[in-house]
């Protein structure tokens, strides 16, 4: 649990962060330059609205529709971290969601 309050930021209640960071923090993408170009490219939509910013700000709550190589993902964040952390660590900041209910 003390880890949990070191790694993510789920105690602010107005807690938004970057969408570029999010996608590399949550391990979607290896390096900022690569989640810029992602979103820059529109394979990105946020609450169903496409982005072009990477500079987005999101937060718990917000639906990501993500366009990537190996298919499409659907998520809802749950949290948002402070850093990059293990893959393990990275799929407690999300829900999967089912395409096809979004």
């Amino acid at each position: 649990l003390e880890f949990r309050r070191v790694l993510f930021r789920s105690g602010e209640d107005d807690a938004r962060q970057r969408l570029d960071k999010f996608l590399v923090y949550a391990r979607f993408v290896k390096t900022r330059a690569l989640a810029s170009a992602l979103v820059k490219r529109g394979r990105v939509r946020l609450n169903g609205e496409r982005i072009s910013k990477p500079d987005r700000q999101i937060g718990p709550g917000d639906v990501l529709t993500l366009s990537l190589p190996h298919g499409t993902e659907v998520v809802r964040l749950l949290d948002l971290p402070d850093k990059r952390g293990s893959a393990e660590v990275a799929t407690m900041l999300y829900e999967r969601l089912d395409p096809e209910k979004s």
